[in-house]
């Protein structure tokens, strides 16, 4: 038996007039999820407990099986682990994002336009975090490139602080938002002067793209403590992302991180790299389970792209899903398959909400009927909740549970 979750970031949302009240999975055009729904089990899955930041970290460790509220330790120490950086006890993770402020005015007074740089690339990233290094690295603070605009710093003796997620604020005037630590505060008011008249944010501007004009820092964490993927389910897994956080969680856990090449955590990922990649850990490599993530709805609900989010959906429908299945049943091997999103990320306020999220359970063997579409209404009106986000992996694993019916946890 084979074990696989398909993960579409923050593709859950809410009712949008322009769009008749439907939602964008509603409106989506998933041939595939459709067909799958009426053979699967269907419901809603809450990921984040109660008093936790909705967020991919938390939320992805629930369907990961790993209940935030004991190993959750912040999201920054987690990518600290993909980039490779050995983390000391006394070390505080940092995100560092590179964002788009506006120029006019003060600092305090720009407002954040845009929270990912227009999907910046990597290699024109590192230009600017090189830069960022050069000038603002310290005994104390260490700069780290990871993917696109996610980036990393480590505070030696440094100490957990509330910090504002720029995806929280966009359009927002800074001011009230930007770190109390007087020495982060600073280091963001430099690279804004590092980096506004860089070469590259120039010509940035002269192709129409948005500047990397600011690095941002958020996230804050200790150096976390994850058990082993496979000695606590059993199965030998993979991580398949383009996102430093999840393939942090998979070094963590011990899960194989596959490289993807075009992988890029936009709308423009390599979607059939990622369903290749995954057969072939599957049925080449004899892996157990793998775990695909998909950014793009995440980052479309960021964005307040209604037409992008839905055609997130579709390419994850019909250049993930789709292959992956038809890959499956070609080779005739039983299988077991979680679709599901880790959080919402509505357009309405283009940032994570803690509401459920519809999930899917198909098993290749059973007989499974449904007469439920896969979408938020349709997961809601069956019946099945799971208010234990990290125990949906168990639904996944237990191969001889009969899905369907009515189903509900505490």
């Amino acid at each position: 038996m084979k074990y696989i979750v398909i993960l579409g970031d923050g593709m859950s949302d809410e009712p949008i007039p322009m769009l008749d009240g439907k939602t964008p999975l509603m409106a989506a055009k998933t041939p595939c999820l459709n067909y799958l729904a009426k053979k699967s089990e269907i419901g809603l899955a809450h990921t984040i407990p109660k008093g936790m930041k909705p967020g991919s970290d938390t939320a992805n460790l629930s369907v990961l099986g790993y209940d935030p509220s004991i190993y959750y330790s912040g999201r920054s120490p987690l990518e600290a682990l993909s980039i490779g950086v050995d983390m000391k006890d006394t070390d505080i993770a940092l995100r560092c994002n590179l964002v788009t402020l506006s120029e006019e005015g003060s600092y305090e007074n720009k407002t954040i336009i845009d929270h990912s740089s227009d999907e910046i690339s990597t290699e024109d990233a590192e230009i600017l975090m090189e830069e960022v290094k050069k000038r603002l690295e310290n005994d104390i603070y260490k700069f780290y490139v990871g993917t696109s605009y996610r980036h990393l710093t480590i505070w030696e003796q440094g100490r957990v602080i509330d910090l504002a997620q720029p995806h929280d604020i966009l359009g927002k005037i800074i001011g009230e938002y930007i770190p109390k630590e007087e020495a982060l505060r600073e280091m963001m008011i430099k690279s804004y002067d590092i980096l506004n008249n860089h070469p590259l944010n120039i010509r940035r501007k002269e192709q129409g793209l948005n500047k990397a004009n600011s690095i941002w820092f958020w996230g804050a964490g200790t150096k976390p403590s994850l058990s082993s993927f496979e000695e606590k389910n059993n199965k030998k897994g993979a991580m398949i992302s383009a996102v430093d956080l999840l393939k942090g969680i998979a070094v963590g856990t011990g899960m194989k991180v596959l490289e993807v090449p075009g992988a890029n955590g936009t709308l423009h990922t390599n979607y059939e790299g990622k369903a290749k990649a995954a057969l072939e850990v599957l049925l080449k490599d004899d892996y157990d389970f793998v775990y695909i993530h998909v950014e793009a709805p995440d980052e479309m609900g960021h964005q307040g792209s209604i037409e992008n989010k839905i055609k997130a959906i579709e390419y994850l429908d019909q250049r993930v899903i789709r292959p992956v299945l038809e890959g499956m049943e070609g080779a005739g091997e039983d299988f077991r398959m979680l679709i599901m999103p880790d959080h919402p990320t509505p357009i309405r306020c283009r940032t994570h909400t803690d509401d459920p999220v519809p999930y899917l359970i198909y098993d290749s063997r059973q007989n499974t009927e449904s007469s439920f579409l896969y979408n938020e209404a349709e997961a809601k009106k069956s019946g099945n909740v799971i208010l234990k986000g990290h125990t949906v992996i168990d639904r996944l694993f237990d191969e001889n549970l009969l899905l369907g019916g009515s189903y509900a946890n505490s």
